[in-house]
C-alpha cells in the first residue's frame, strides 16, 4: 500500500493565522548522541495594529524526529518505519538526556530578541504626541499610553499638571504624581511646585506638604505656594509658621512673600501679626509696600471684624486709596451688617466713579434660577447631586438617621435661610435635604469608614448647612471638605477651618 505523500515543508514565513506569522529557526544539536533530532523554536510576531509591544520570547520548544531514520527506537525519540509512514511529522515525547548532553545556548538566539528594539509599533508609541492629547483634554488617553510604557518628558508632565487645576481632578493628579515619581524629572523644582499648587487647589494640603518636605531643593516660589495653599484652605496658622521657617533657613522674604503671609494672617484672623509684618517690610528688609500689601492688611482687619480700624488704616495710608480699597471696605461692612459704614463708603465710591455706581442702580433682568449642584468625589469617580432631583433612597434614609443624632448633639435648624413663605415645619424639612447634605449622606454609605469626603458646590454654602456639617463631622468621625464658590471648608471634629467666617 502506497504511503501518503509527505506534507510540504514549512517555509520561514508560512502564515499560521491572519494575525500572526510564525518564524521557525532550526538549531542543530551538535553534541547529542542522537544527531537526527532537531529543535524548533516558534516565535510569533504581533500585527502592526496591536497596542502592546510583546517581547519575542519562544512560546514552546519540542523535538521532531527525523522521519528518514526509521530504525531509531521510540525510546530515544525516534519512530519506527510504520509510524514514520503513517505520520512523518508527528511530535514524539522529549528524550531524556544527561545534564552534560544538554544544548548550550546559541549566541545567535539574541538576534531574535534584538529585533524588538526596531519594532515599528514601539517607535509609534514613543513618538506619540502626548502634549497634543493633553491640550485636547484627553488626559485619560495620555495616562493609558504612559501606563503602556510611553516615556514622558518635562513638557508632558507640565501639561498634565496644568490640566489638574480643577478641585475635581485630585485623583487624576495623584496618578500623574505616581508616574512622576518613576520619571527622571522627579527632582525638577518647577514640576514639584506644580504638584504643590495642584494639591492646594484640590484641598489636599497633607499631600502638598509631603511633596514640599521631600524636595531636596526649594525656591521661594515653593514656599509661597505652600503658604498660599494654607491660606486658601483656611489653615492660616500653618502658613504663618511656614513663613517663619523660611526666614530661619536663610531665605529673605520679598514682595510676594509678604503678600502670601498677609493672606495667611487674614485666614487666621491674626491682626497683630499682620500689622507687624507690614511694618517689618520697610524696617527690616527695605521693601516699600505697594497698594496690594495695604489691601492685604485691610483683608486682615476686615475678616476679623475690625471695621473701624480698617477705615482708620485706609485714611492713614501713605498712598492715595484706590477705588478697589474702598470697595473692599464696603464689602466687609455689608458682610458684617454695618449699614452705616456701608452707606458712607458707598457715597465715596459714587464720588470716585459715578459710572459704576449708576450701573449698579440700573435694574437688571431677573437672573435664571440655578439649582444647587454638588460634586461628590469618591472612589475615583465624581457623582453629581442636584437639589431638584431625588437621588438614592439610601441617602435619604441615612440623612434621616443623621438628623436624629444631630438633634441629640444640639443642632437646631436655622430657618432664616429659607426664603419661601411656608410654615416652620416645612422650612425645617427644606433645610434637611439641601444638596450638600445629600452628597455627604451618599458618600457615607458608599465609601469605607474614616474616608475623607470632598464636596464641590457651585453656590455659597448657607449658614444652617455650615453648622449642620460641623456637627456631622463630629458624629461620623470623618473630615468633610466642602468647596463652595468662595473658599474651602475643612470640617473636622465639629470645627471648620474658616473659623465660621466665609
Amino acid at each position: 500500500m502506497a504511503s501518503p505523500s509527505p506534507s510540504p515543508p514549512l517555509s520561514l514565513n508560512s502564515t499560521v493565522s491572519p494575525n500572526f506569522k510564525s518564524v521557525i529557526t532550526t538549531l542543530p544539536l551538535a553534541k547529542l548522541s542522537l544527531k537526527a533530532t532537531n529543535f524548533l523554536f516558534l516565535r510569533t510576531t504581533p500585527p502592526a495594529s496591536s497596542l502592546n509591544a510583546i517581547s519575542p520570547k519562544p512560546l514552546c520548544n519540542y523535538a521532531v524526529p527525523n522521519a528518514n531514520r526509521a530504525g531509531v527506537s521510540r525510546r530515544y525519540g525516534g519512530a519506527t518505519g510504520r509510524e514514520s509512514a503513517r505520520s512523518p511529522y508527528k511530535t514524539q515525547p522529549l528524550e531524556r538526556r544527561k545534564k552534560s548532553q544538554l544544548q548550550k545556548p546559541n549566541p545567535n538566539d539574541n538576534n531574535l530578541n534584538n529585533q524588538n528594539d526596531n519594532d515599528p509599533l514601539r517607535k509609534n508609541l514613543q513618538s506619540a504626541d502626548l502634549i497634543a492629547l493633553c491640550h485636547d483634554g484627553k488626559i485619560e488617553e495620555v495616562l493609558e499610553l504612559m501606563g503602556d510604557g510611553v516615556s514622558a518628558d518635562y513638557n508632558v508632565f507640565s501639561a498634565l499638571l496644568d490640566s489638574c487645576r480643577d478641585p475635581k481632578s485630585l485623583e487624576v493628579g495623584k496618578r500623574v504624581h505616581e508616574f512622576l515619581k518613576r520619571s527622571p524629572s522627579r527632582g525638577d523644582i518647577e514640576l514639584n511646585d506644580k504638584l504643590i499648587k495642584m494639591y492646594g487647589n484640590c484641598g489636599s494640603m497633607k499631600d502638598a506638604r509631603k511633596v514640599f518636605d521631600r524636595m531636596t531643593e526649594r525656591s521661594r516660589s515653593s514656599w509661597h505656594l505652600m503658604i498660599n495653599g494654607y491660606s486658601v484652605n483656611g489653615i492660616g496658622e500653618d502658613g504663618i509658621f511656614l513663613f517663619e521657617e523660611m526666614k530661619k533657613v536663610g531665605l529673605d522674604p520679598d514682595r510676594e512673600s509678604f503678600l502670601a503671609v498677609l493672606a495667611a494672617c487674614a485666614s487666621a484672623e491674626a491682626v497683630e501679626e499682620g500689622l507687624q509684618y507690614l511694618e517689618s517690610m520697610t524696617s527690616e528688609y527695605g521693601i516699600m509696600p505697594g497698594i496690594e500689601h495695604y489691601l492685604g492688611v485691610i483683608d486682615v482687619l476686615g475678616k476679623s471684624g475690625h471695621l473701624n480700624e480698617a477705615e482708620e488704616f485706609i485714611e492713614k495710608m501713605p498712598v492715595e486709596p484706590t477705588f478697589e480699597v474702598w470697595e473692599t471696605l464696603r464689602n466687609f461692612a455689608r458682610i458684617h451688617g454695618d449699614l452705616e459704614l456701608e452707606d458712607r463708603v458707598e457715597e465715596l465710591l459714587v464720588a470716585m466713579d459715578p459710572s459704576k455706581a449708576i450701573a449698579n442702580k440700573i435694574p437688571l433682568p431677573q437672573r435664571k434660577r440655578h439649582s444647587a449642584t454638588n460634586m461628590l468625589e469618591e472612589k475615583n469617580r465624581v457623582t453629581e447631586f442636584r437639589c431638584s432631583n431625588p437621588y438614592k433612597e439610601e441617602a435619604y434614609q441615612k440623612l434621616k438617621g443623621l438628623n436624629g443624632q444631630m438633634r441629640q448633639a444640639g443642632y437646631v435648624p436655622d430657618t432664616r435661610y429659607v426664603l419661601h413663605d411656608i410654615d416652620e415645619e416645612a422650612k425645617e424639612q427644606a433645610l434637611q435635604y439641601h444638596s450638600e447634605r445629600l452628597a455627604i449622606a451618599y458618600g457615607l454609605i458608599s465609601t469605607p469608614p474614616r474616608t475623607t469626603l470632598r464636596i464641590m458646590k457651585n453656590l455659597r454654602i448657607c449658614g444652617d448647612c455650615h453648622n449642620a456639617i460641623k456637627i456631622m463631622s463630629k458624629i461620623v468621625g470623618r473630615e468633610l471638605i466642602v468647596r463652595d464658590n468662595k473658599r474651602f471648608h475643612h470640617f473636622k471634629d465639629g470645627k471648620c477651618s474658616c473659623g465660621d467666617y466665609w
